[in-house]
């Protein structure tokens, strides 16, 4: 008889409820439960963090990585994990054992591990962005709905304190009605711009390029230009400035104005670019029309700006103190009738600070409403697994996959030149038919999508 599964031997205890020991055999399964079995698909960099801060409270069970060199660390900080190079091969050979997956590789190969591990009922975390094609998110989404599947996208801000006292007091009415909300970022800080060259070199031995490449139908050799990390520029790996940091930076409107639907997105002041690279820089200008008790919004994005105290082309936001100086990576401010709200981070992380008269008893009054997350995205995904708290904020479904696909038609207007006017519902530009035949990628023969 083969060893049951863990959802098969909780069925068989339920079944036994009846006996004397049921009660206890039960409960001491419930407590083993509590500590997930987590599968990790990348482990450096961004998938490190993301294991240790999943690792509290759970097991690391196992690991996949295409670069076993890069992985040597959580492979020796984690020595009873089983390592794979391929994820296709470790959900083979273990989906049964696995309870939770974390998917922290390039932005390309999001995709097709997220539909694998929801495939076989498995809740993931899928860093940001969520996906780098649009048809991708939406399928993604779609795929997670209808499989109801627990999800989460890495955009840390989506769980952070800030955040949410920033959506309090947007609502409590601190600064009036929002009009107009400004971001930027001193991102790309790798090799972007026309006319870079790769030229092949020798694959690493404990690299899997295949693997690597996945999902992308260009075949393009191997080259340390492009792993690890220096594939963001890459518009078939990953989506520029806007596309890595846009999800991280945007959550804070998104949630709090509730932008999700239709808006209109143009680029201005775009450095040179080609078909394989992304500009060095950029203004992406959206408008969204009014929604519910909001009127329309501007929201103003500005990359690749080095240093936003001396850059002369920097559109410095209005309403904040002329010698307030801000963070050179990124920050965020919202332009109120009455008022301004300034983060100066990425995520929304800290208490904004507020630019306007006479409110510090106000500020006192306004009532606590989001509840407060503990641990980022993988813990709250999986408190949710374990039935100890609500789905993830940044679900793929109500949350990750608009703001996702928000953010990406962002590039759009970018690679067109054009204004576009989007129809969120039918994922579609307005008057301009020939985007929707580069919503979805070429697929490289053999991982063509089969979401069944």
């Amino acid at each position: 008889m083969q060893n049951p599964t863990r959802r098969n031997f909780i069925k068989s205890a339920a079944a036994i409820a009846g006996t004397a020991f049921a009660p206890n055999l039960l409960l001491g399964q419930e407590k083993a439960l509590k500590q997930l079995n987590v599968a990790a698909v990348g482990c450096n960099g961004k998938g490190a963090s993301d294991i240790s801060e999943i690792a509290s409270g759970n097991r690391i069970a196992f690991l996949c990585d295409i670069d076993k060199g890069r992985a040597e660390k959580m492979i020796q900080q984690y020595p009873d994990a089983k390592y794979f190079s391929d994820y296709r091969e470790m959900f083979a050979a273990v989906a049964d054992q696995i309870d939770v997956v974390t998917v922290s590789t390039p932005d390309h190969m999001h995709f097709p591990i997220a539909v694998e591990a929801i495939k076989h009922g498995k809740p993931v975390m899928v860093q940001k962005p969520m996906c780098n094609n649009l048809w991708e998110a939406r399928a993604l989404a779609n795929y997670a709905k209808e499989k109801n599947v627990l999800t989460v996208m890495g955009n840390q801000g989506a769980t952070m304190q800030g955040t949410r006292i920033l959506r309090e007091w947007i609502e409590a009415g601190l600064i009036g009605d929002v009009k107009e909300v400004y971001y930027w970022t001193n991102r790309p800080i790798w090799p972007q711009g026309e006319g870079l060259q790769f030229p092949a070199q020798p694959v690493p031995a404990d690299l899997n390029w295949d693997v690597w490449q996945g999902t992308c139908a260009t075949d393009r050799p191997y080259n340390p230009g492009i792993h690890p990390f220096k594939w963001r520029g890459f518009w078939d790996y990953g989506c520029g400035a806007l596309g890595d940091i846009g999800c991280h930076s945007m959550n804070s409107a998104f949630w709090a104005l509730d932008l999700n639907g239709d808006f209109v997105v143009e680029a201005s002041k775009v450095s040179a670019f080609d078909d394989t690279i992304a500009p060095k820089r950029s203004t992406i200008v959206y408008d969204f029309p009014a929604k519910g008790k909001r009127g329309p919004v501007k929201v103003i994005w500005q990359d690749g700006v080095n240093d936003p105290n001396t850059d002369k082309e920097f559109v410095r936001p209005p309403g904040i103190p002329a010698d307030l100086k801000l963070n050179e990576g990124f920050g965020q401010v919202f332009v109120g009738t009455e008022g301004v709200l300034f983060i100066n981070d990425a995520y929304c992380g800290e208490t904004p600070m507020l630019f306007r008269k006479g409110v510090r008893e106000k500020v006192q009054k306004v009532a606590e409403v989001y509840a407060r997350v503990k641990g980022g995205p993988t813990q709250e995904l999986c408190r949710a697994v374990r039935g100890e708290g609500p789905k993830p904020v940044s679900n793929f479904v109500d949350h990750a996959g608009p703001l996702t696909e928000m953010v990406l038609v962002g590039n759009f207007a970018v690679r067109l030149g054009k204004k576009i006017d989007w129809d969120m519902k039918a994922m579609e530009a307005r008057s301009l038919p020939e985007v929707k035949a580069t919503l979805k990628r070429v697929y490289r023969a053999g991982w063509e999508p089969k979401l069944t």
